[in-house]
């Protein structure tokens, strides 16, 4: 008989069970697994790992020698569960922090009020490697700068969302929230239409009609594409999968083509004109003659052609500012500052590296803190206090006083847990939740669920992929 009643840690949130039982949300859920036999579950598990492995949904971990390894992306077949009132502060908090982003990322390349009135400090803005100073004044369509973001989102101890993270340049993930609904459907199919599950699948046409909508040609039919850094990029699969989903063009930029500040897409049939392009090549790359002269990936002039107007970059240039880790302390600030209104998500509580009473005081506790260089993203560049060893803890502290501005510290959180199907029984994972928002002219939207990441070494707060972490479908139930 499998076991199906893990035991419950005292310092987290778990979604499925409370000290006094199962959750409402996941009762009939545990009854339909409760019906199956271990062997049925253990061959389910097995069928959605063939199914991945058969469908090459992958990713790429880079190694120490910068050696490029394929891994199937690891999927726990018990879906995790958010009620439909519990997603609505979800839905209405990201909203309520893209509004405040968006118009933070409109003013500070522009007239910089923001700095001018003291809200964020001007040092803050010009001492982030992310800020892109030659995009100053570029007046983006519809004044929107982001327009897709995935925000990481975690549970503290009393089951309330804090977040994490604000990724606004080329977020990723959505192909296996997307993945992941689809290898449900095919192990548990009775069990999705039962729970009255909220579907995800329609992603790809909202973001196409997006991306139609910022064309800078009145035309019927504008010309999209993806362009993609190619085959050796860690998230070549989404690009494929996306790209495929909504049916436009896979470029990369030597198949493009600047001339009098337009953009061409070669084609067999001569130039064809681009009008939005939905890059997932981060902005140092996107074109040699404005960044790095030596970029083979990006396209000659592109900056030329997006100043004039003549085309629309997905998302715009310059959001790494936004997402900042140094900048991100700063957001309920934003929020008050832009909306008048009080943060409807909490920021996870963070201390700037800068600040000598903060620093002493985190150099006090660094036990009982995460460490993070402020522009790395993946899990790289963070130190789990109560993970490090003495020596590392010790060679963080010269590494901060050497360049504060580069790090931020938090108190370690201990993420919400969900049970997962390992070895034959249910054993507690924590976890955290990446939405997907989508803005455009007539608003922001998010489909109802997300990609939830599971850290799944026992004990491990660390969820990403690259540091082993895996995936569950991600269930919003009405």
């Amino acid at each position: 008989m499998v076991n199906l009643t893990p035991k419950l840690s005292q310092n987290a949130w778990d979604e499925m069970f409370s000290q006094h039982g199962v959750r409402d949300s996941y009762r009939q859920v545990l009854e339909a697994l409760q019906s199956l036999n271990q062997q049925t579950l253990n061959d389910k598990q097995k069928q959605a790992s063939d199914l991945f492995m058969n469908q090459g949904i992958t990713f790429t971990v880079y190694t120490d020698d910068n050696q490029g390894i394929e891994r199937i992306f690891p999927f726990d077949i018990i879906p995790r569960i958010i009620t439909k009132q519990e997603w609505d502060e979800v839905e209405n908090g990201i909203k309520q922090r893209l509004k405040a982003l968006n118009y933070f990322l409109e003013d500070i390349y522009g007239e910089q009020n923001i700095i001018k009135d003291d809200i964020i400090p001007a040092s803050l803005i010009a001492s982030c490697p992310h800020y892109i100073q030659e995009v100053h004044g570029i007046k983006v369509p519809h004044n929107i700068h982001v327009h897709i973001a995935g925000i990481d989102l975690i549970r503290g101890k009393k089951g309330e969302f804090y977040v994490l993270e604000d990724n606004l340049r080329c977020p990723s993930g959505v192909s296996y929230m997307l993945e992941n609904r689809e290898i449900t459907k095919r192990i548990f199919p009775d069990m999705l239409t039962s729970n009255k599950v909220s579907m995800v699948g329609n992603y790809p046409m909202i973001f196409h009609n997006i991306l139609v909508s910022l064309s800078p040609r009145n035309i019927s039919n504008p010309t999209v594409v993806l362009l993609t850094p190619g085959v050796y990029n860690s998230a070549y699969y989404e690009h494929t999968f996306l790209a495929r989903q909504m049916g436009i063009p896979l470029v990369e930029g030597r198949d493009l083509v600047v001339n009098n500040n337009k953009v061409y897409m070669k084609t067999t049939s001569g130039l064809q004109q681009i009008d939005v392009i939905y890059r997932r090549l981060d902005d140092d790359y996107l074109d040699p003659l404005a960044f790095k002269p030596d970029s083979t990936l990006g396209v000659p002039g592109l900056i030329s052609a997006y100043r004039e107007g003549n085309v629309a970059l997905v998302n715009a240039v310059g959001n790494g500012v936004a997402d900042d880790k140094a900048v991100y302390a700063y957001v309920p600030e934003m929020i008050q500052y832009y909306l008048n209104e009080e943060p409807i998500l909490k920021n996870v509580p963070t201390y700037q590296m800068e600040n000598l009473e903060e620093r002493e005081m985190v150099f006090s506790d660094m036990e009982n803190m995460v460490i993070k260089e402020t522009n790395q993203s993946g899990g790289y560049g963070m130190i789990m206090g109560n993970k490090a060893s003495q020596q590392e803890l010790d060679d963080a502290k010269i590494a901060i006083t050497a360049n504060p501005r580069n790090f931020i510290a938090q108190p370690i959180i201990q993420l919400s847990t969900v049970p997962c199907f390992i070895d034959g029984e249910l054993k507690l994972r924590h976890v955290d939740l990446r939405p997907f928002a989508l803005c455009g002219p007539k608003g922001i939207q998010i489909v109802p669920g997300g990609l939830t990441r599971v850290a799944l070494t026992e004990g491990s707060l660390v969820v990403n992929s690259s540091q082993g972490g895996g995936s569950k479908d991600t269930w919003i139930i009405k």
